[in-house]
């Protein structure tokens, strides 16, 4: 088997509950894989709300007038979410708030670069969709890069400025020109795709299928 690392870009958005469940998901896989299949994982970015205002929107508003289904509906997909992700080990809590999440990408292009992209992701998926924070606020940012073992200084200055713009809009077009139209996606080796929030048995056939096929 050839023992290059797999190429794993995880297209996603922090405002994507079922990020949060893939993500959640897959790393249950890769710790089923490791030591046979190396892999490179890395976060690419998506914009589920790229028009959000600064302001944000009530979270059950939002969805219902965005997806044209009625407030219940919105809470019935939510049980679903939430059930799902207790699956995997995610713990969703209350978020009633919907935020912009440009911010949180750009100090997440600065993560990845730093070798910390993953520690971040998950710091700001449960920051968002444990405990309703605000992923665009400085303070928020800057907080889980601490966690993550980055500089909260140099993410609250990144969050605060224009930093990575043209960086993560060149991504956010590269995805898009290859027809990435709904997140979680994860790309292998540039070729495989598998898309949604799916179980770990899924993304460990996969990877297992993909490094066997190589």
């Amino acid at each position: 088997m050839d023992k290059t690392p797999l190429d794993l870009a995880f297209v996603s958005d922090v405002a994507c509950p079922w990020c949060a469940i893939g993500l959640a998901s897959l790393e249950q896989a890769l710790a089923r894989v490791e030591g046979e299949i190396p892999v490179n994982l890395h976060f690419e970015p998506f914009e589920l709300n790229p028009d959000m205002g600064p302001e944000g929107a009530e979270t059950v508003k939002y969805l219902a007038d965005k997806y044209g289904i009625t407030p219940e509906q919105v809470g019935e997909n939510r049980a679903r979410i939430v059930a799902r992700g207790a699956a995997v080990g995610f713990a969703f809590g209350e978020r009633r708030h919907v935020w912009n999440t440009f911010a949180a990408h750009r100090v997440l292009h600065w993560a990845g670069l730093e070798g910390r992209g993953r520690e971040l992701k998950r710091a700001l998926l449960r920051a968002y969709h444990g405990e309703g924070r605000n992923p665009a606020a400085p303070e928020v940012l800057a907080a889980m890069a601490a966690e993550a073992g980055l500089d909260a200084a140099r993410a609250r200055a990144i969050a605060e400025g224009d930093e990575f713009t043209a960086e993560v809009r060149a991504r956010e077009r590269f995805w898009h020109e290859r027809g990435v139209t709904a997140v979680p996606t994860l790309v292998v080796d540039s070729r495989y795709v598998i898309q949604g929030g799916q179980p770990p048995e899924a993304f460990e056939q996969a990877l297992r299928q993909v490094a066997a096929s190589r």
